[in-house]
């Protein structure tokens, strides 16, 4: 019976010929990464369950990142990275990017590919629901809880069932006013916050193809927005080069056999889709920009692991050459590297920096800043009943600050748009 890319993967690491869907295995894990939110109650039931001397399976392979409570006051949130350090030090682990040192990455998602850390063929778990952004890179890769991950730095090894696999094809020329975000936001509307649930979203078609590493991880990073399991490409020659860029690792790709079952198939024309929202209070309250155009707005937003890489700035300057912000507007970049990126690349005869800046932007430190929400002092943190346009990933009530707050979220040219009007704005009026 022929597989799809997620069954051989989770096949090879269980050290089986096949795995069909509902299979449950013991696979053998590559990387484990925790940051500063899960990682000291990831260590507390380790210690609990393993005993207090306990070594983790393989010092190598687990990867630590603090990056969502850390610019702030906040004693709490300090202990978290202080039980961190503590326990990195006791572990001697050498994958430890510690904030307020040179060492220091940024958000995890972004940083994991930065460093060389997602690779074709391997299983990646991490204690965060966006983990599943890695499967861009041709791995299977999701989130999980804090007492899977002690398992894991225990054993090397954890229980998973093997997920059904959903087709998303897309095909056609990206318009020059649509993003992956678009794309991510037109298939969870299609089929619902709940309409992946423990499945696997695979994206192929012409378009996926022609996107770059930081496009087709937008697209898997949304996945957990439809209650997917994981979200996978196939690895191609962009995704190799871009990884042999970063690691010497060995890795294997794996593709799906040509008579592999699939859930279902769902297509989509990208020439058809328009520039998207997500309306309040849910991922999948999709509508097109146009039908919510002239919505007045508070703030915009521009960061996070969804929306926060340089491809994303790029698109965001291009749009504000030149022009003024008329709302108060929030820039964080993922990673520091990004920041770099952003004081280098530029857009006609400025560096993306300098636009946003010029353009009344506020830019923060490389973090998950307030796309959870985060401390009081938070930078960009929603206080009050605002409106606010996002870049980033999840709209719940509360989920950037203030439960009174609406958030609708968009692509980075929509957001960026918006940000120059004061309303939600079509970016195609700036394109056109």
């Amino acid at each position: 019976m022929g597989m799809t890319i997620t069954e051989k993967i989770l096949a090879k690491h269980a050290g089986k010929k096949e795995a069909k869907p509902g299979d449950n295995v013991w696979v053998n894990v590559d990387i484990l990464m925790t940051h500063d939110v899960c990682g000291p109650g990831t260590f507390a039931i380790f210690k609990r369950e393993f005993g207090a001397d306990a070594k983790v399976w393989n010092k190598n392979k687990v990867v630590v990142i603090p990056d969502h409570y850390i610019f702030t006051a906040d004693v709490h949130a300090h202990r978290n990275v202080d039980i961190l350090r503590d326990f990195v030090k006791e572990q001697s682990i050498p994958n430890f990017y510690d904030v307020h040192t040179p060492n220091y990455k940024g958000v995890c998602h972004v940083a994991l590919p930065e460093e060389g850390f997602t690779r074709p063929g391997e299983v990646l778990f991490g204690t965060d629901s966006h983990t599943c952004t890695a499967g861009a890179f041709g791995e299977f890769a999701t989130g999980i809880g804090n007492t899977d991950a002690a398992f894991i730095l225990g054993t090397g090894k954890l229980w998973v069932k093997v997920p059904e696999t959903m087709k998303f094809v897309f095909e056609g020329e990206m318009p020059p006013y649509l993003m992956a975000k678009d794309l991510i936001l037109a298939a969870i509307g299609e089929i619902g916050v709940d309409g992946a649930t423990y499945r696997t979203m695979e994206f192929s078609g012409s378009t996926v193809s022609r996107m770059t590493m930081e496009d087709r991880m937008t697209l898997c990073n949304m996945v957990i927005e439809a209650g997917g399991k994981n979200g996978v490409c196939a690895a191609d020659q962009t995704t190799i080069d871009y990884v042999r860029a970063r690691t010497n690792v060995e890795f294997e790709c794996f593709y799906n056999d040509a008579d592999a079952k699939f859930h279902s198939v769902h297509h989509f024309n990208v020439k058809e889709i328009e520039p998207l929202v997500a309306k309040p209070h849910s991922p999948d309250n999709k509508a097109k920009v146009s039908e919510v155009a002239g919505t007045k707005l508070d703030r915009a937003y521009i960061g996070s692991c969804t929306g926060g890489k340089i491809s994303d700035f790029v698109a965001a300057a291009k749009t504000m050459y030149g022009e003024k912000v008329k709302i108060d507007t929030f820039v964080v970049p993922a990673t520091t590297e990004v920041s770099r990126q952003m004081k280098e690349t530029k857009v006609k005869d400025k560096t993306v920096w300098q636009i946003l800046e010029e353009a009344g932007c506020r830019i923060g430190d490389a973090s998950c800043a307030a796309c959870l929400g985060g401390p009081s002092d938070t930078f960009g943190r929603l206080n009050g009943v605002e409106v606010c346009i996002s870049s980033t990933n999840r709209n719940f009530p509360g989920r950037m600050g203030s439960k009174k707050s609406q958030v609708y979220l968009a692509s980075p040219y929509t957001v960026a748009a918006s940000a120059l009007k004061g309303v939600i704005t079509n970016p195609r009026e700036i394109f056109n």
